[in-house]
């Protein structure tokens, strides 16, 4: 993007000054003309959208603004941005045609027209604009890539990965290097180099699926099936069943080879701007990677991976209405369609539409009973929902389902766990988290749960501490975690060390209702009641359960006594000595 300027022009200041002469002077508001309280009611729209991400109504504003102040080129930059964000690429080119008269060097602007290029396949005009476009880490590596791919799509094979090798950079940029690399010598039929790149690649990050499958590909038309299975086995024992490797290796065992992974520059392209685009949505850069992705699809609208990208990153931006008209535009034949169907009832329940996602998924389970999938996306909308034996029964029918439970199971009994517990089934919980520790020792969440519950019931009291602190050990900027511990010495009646694991919590989770509450309990038991107090009032301003919040509000108003409190823990012997 080019420097922010400000988003002001002289009409909309008028607006603004519309709008405060209004408020200042009620009885004269007949006197401010529409035009300019339409102009600053949009602009301020537009914004509250922006920053919400709301890119459906951003653009409806900022297209209000633009027939309002056609002239202004901040807000053609912002529609531009909205519209891209949005998925609406053809008219998000139009105003990448008008930005780069205004900015001969936007970057998003010549990356859009590079695009639009490639799709075209005008591969001179798609490198123009990227030689143009200002550079920085992210943006050298698209324009790299993006550029190889035009080279390739030239017919120039040798160019292509010379430009890629020539690239220096940080050290993340030599995975994508290689396996684009790999790619195009791949998509060149140039056997052997492809081989030796895309191998490379794969041993420099094994756990990506694509460098995997790219290889696996590769080796079953190049080497042997029996190569490429090895290839997809190792990625099995990360990830077991995945869609896309189960669906490869049925082929291979049917004695089929596999077509590479890339074979146009169309689809070069888009796996450039899909795989920079879900890692950029990784690392908190969520608008530049809904630009990418968008672009990706618009490219290659085939692209396995993209649209399932997308969907999961409006899930992480907590728009689940976008996320299901994703998930929904995933086709039948795709391997990964039954991923994106038990996906779209999770965001059907974000959205509260619980009984369309109950509906949804008993369709999906009544027609597969053994889609484990389906099954535990039900148990964990249940529990979200606190239906808490609903969800222990349904974790049952999908512990059921494996007869041999491994390390990779563990999440399964500790739901089941979490469930039973809640819903006051104690030794049924107490079973399985026990069984989860068993097929994952070092699970923090697991020894945090188990321990603490313990100490809670006054048994196991050094034991549960001690899980407790490995927990914490294991997950050190864990805020929950480090709470549990906390809480754990202060039912054992250590309130100093109480404090001082409390405290590190508020850092780490400053806006937790339960661990300020936590903490002005622990201040109040070491004689720093006013404060308790503050922490007391600070978590009740940030909205806690119902339950908790009357608990709270009699604390502040009375102290800590005028509340019902367990008394200390203390060890079953103790107890019986009279201690």
């Amino acid at each position: 993007m080019t420097t922010a300027r400000p988003f002001f022009s002289l009409a909309l200041a008028a607006g603004f000054a519309a709008v405060l002469h209004l408020a200042a002077s009620p009885a004269r508001a007949e006197a401010v003309p529409d035009v300019d309280t339409s102009l600053a009611g949009n602009y301020l729209a537009a914004r509250l959208a922006s920053s919400e991400r709301d890119s459906d109504a951003a653009v409806t504003y900022l297209r209000n603004l633009m027939k309002l102040d056609a002239r202004n080129d901040e807000i053609v930059e912002r529609t531009f941005f909205a519209m891209l964000m949005d998925g609406d690429i053809d008219e998000a080119m139009k105003l990448a045609d008008r930005m780069v008269k205004a900015d001969r060097t936007h970057r998003i602007a010549r990356l859009a027209l590079s695009v639009r290029a490639i799709k075209k396949a005008h591969y001179q005009t798609a490198r123009t604009n990227l030689a143009l476009s200002v550079r920085g880490p992210i943006g050298d590596l698209t324009a790299t890539l993006l550029a190889a791919w035009t080279f390739y799509g030239s017919g120039n094979t040798k160019g292509a990965v010379e430009l890629i090798d020539r690239l220096e950079g940080p050290d993340w940029y030599v995975p994508l290097k290689e396996l684009h690399a790999g790619l195009i010598l791949d998509a060149a039929g140039q056997k052997k180099e492809a081989g030796k790149r895309l191998e490379q690649a794969m041993k420099i990050d094994p756990g990506s699926l694509r460098a995997i499958d790219a290889y696996a590909r590769w080796a079953s038309r190049n080497e042997s099936i029996d190569a490429a299975l090895a290839a997809y086995g190792s990625f099995e024992k990360q990830l077991p069943n995945h869609p896309i490797v189960m669906a490869a290796i049925r082929d291979l065992k049917a004695g089929k080879t596999l077509p590479p992974l890339v074979k146009t520059a169309q689809e070069g392209s888009s796996e450039v701007l899909y795989g920079l685009g879900s890692t950029v949505g990784r690392q908190g850069g969520e608008d530049l990677a809904l630009v990418y992705l968008q672009l990706a699809i618009w490219l290659y609208p085939e692209h396995p991976f993209a649209s399932l990208t997308l969907a999961d990153l409006y899930e992480q931006l907590k728009q689940p209405s976008k996320a299901i008209e994703v998930y929904e535009s995933v086709p039948d034949s795709s391997p990964l369609k039954r991923n994106a169907e038990v996906q779209l009832a999770v965001n059907l329940d974000a959205a509260d539409k619980y009984k369309e996602a109950r509906a949804h998924l008993d369709k999906m389970i009544a027609a597969d009973p053994k889609d484990i999938e389906a099954i535990v996306a039900l148990g964990k909308i249940q529990q979200s929902r606190k239906m808490f034996a609903e969800c222990a029964e349904t974790y049952s029918k999908a512990i059921a389902l494996i007869p041999q439970p491994t390390k990779g199971n563990w999440a399964l009994f500790y739901f089941r766990g979490i469930c039973n517990e809640r819903s006051k089934n104690w030794p049924a919980a107490e079973a399985d988290l026990k069984k989860a520790l068993e097929l994952n020792p070092d699970q923090p969440h697991v020894l945090n749960y188990l321990g603490y519950s313990w100490v809670d019931q006054g048994v196991n009291l050094d034991q549960g501490v001690e899980m407790i602190r490995k927990a914490a050990k294991l997950r050190p900027d864990d805020g929950p975690i480090v709470d549990s511990l906390g809480w754990a010495y202060y039912r054992l009646g250590r309130y100093d060390e109480a404090v001082v694991q409390l405290e590190r919590a508020i850092e780490l989770m400053p806006q937790d209702p339960v661990i300020n509450d936590h903490l002005g309990d622990a201040y109040w038991k070491v004689g720093r009641k006013l404060e308790a107090g503050f922490q007391w009032a600070h978590a009740r301003d940030l909205k806690p359960e119902p339950d908790d919040l009357t608990k709270i509000v009699q604390k502040i108003d009375k102290g800590l006594d005028a509340v019902d409190q367990p008394a200390p823990v203390r060890k079953a012997e103790e107890t019986q000595k009279g201690g």
